[in-house]
């Protein structure tokens, strides 16, 4: 009973999909990092279900990359988009690490953040309107690599901060079963990229790798730790990262 509540509890912080109501004690959050890609696999489920409807419509290319562009958005509730822009716009600032995090938690939208948000857009849609049955097939897995990874962030680096909701997850987190199990899901993960097609996944999984790196790299020397913000930053490019590498072998 426990688990299924860690697991309520992730997809009613990371999803838009309905779940029953859940006091986010301590107990109930122990091991919620680990379900936390599941959210990735429901996202890469209707993503393929898309692909096949498109396939069987005789969709064009723009109708296409709209619902794949549209598709994680709708289900996480843009938790992670707003974490891209809140980051974009602490980053465009050029201040000092306290002052990004005073912008992090900034409710407003500042000018880099509509200019990312608007080239994100237009990149993502780019990409996925070239995507073809087996690149999709690829990054239905690349769903829950991402949050796998952002998952094993949350539990293993260093917080900016004691507030927000990285930390009350890292806080709250068993760490060590959680790093087991989340290594475990993106080991998984990246292993059936590879299974299925070499060609897409391994510069597919090793994109994530590599951007995963990148960031944690980028949080430490620009806010002296993660936060939510910036591990919803890290997704994102994660994702759209993957998609470039699984997608364009298949445009050559």
């Amino acid at each position: 009973m426990k688990w299924i509540k860690n697991m309520i509890v992730a997809f009613s912080l990371y999803s838009k999909i309905p779940m029953p109501q859940v006091q986010w004690t301590k107990q109930n959050m122990r091991i919620a990092l680990c379900f936390f890609p599941l959210v990735g696999a429901v996202i890469g489920i209707l993503m393929w279900l898309w692909c096949l409807a498109a396939e069987a419509l005789g969709a064009g290319s723009i109708l296409r990359a709209a619902g794949f562009v549209l598709i994680p958005v709708l289900v996480s509730g843009g938790i992670h988009l707003d974490g891209l822009l809140d980051t974009a716009d602490a980053l465009g600032a050029w201040q000092t690490k306290e002052r990004r995090l005073e912008i992090l938690k900034d409710p407003h939208t500042g000018a880099f953040a509509i200019i990312v948000c608007c080239a994100y857009f237009l990149a993502s849609a780019g990409i996925w309107s070239e995507a073809d049955p087996q690149s999709v097939r690829i990054l239905v897995l690349g769903f829950i690599l991402s949050r796998a990874l952002s998952g094993f962030g949350i539990c293993t680096f260093p917080c900016a901060g004691e507030s927000g909701l990285a930390a009350a997850f890292s806080g709250a987190a068993d760490r060590v079963k959680c790093r087991i199990c989340l290594l475990a899901e993106a080991a998984a993960c990246i292993f059936f990229m590879i299974f299925l097609d070499r060609r897409r996944g391994i510069p597919a999984a090793a994109a994530a790798i590599l951007v995963c790196l990148i960031c944690r790299r980028m949080a430490m020397r620009k806010f002296g730790g993660i936060t939510g913000d910036i591990q919803g930053f890290f997704l994102q490019m994660c994702e759209l990262a993957m998609a470039y590498a699984a997608i364009l072998p298949s445009c050559f």
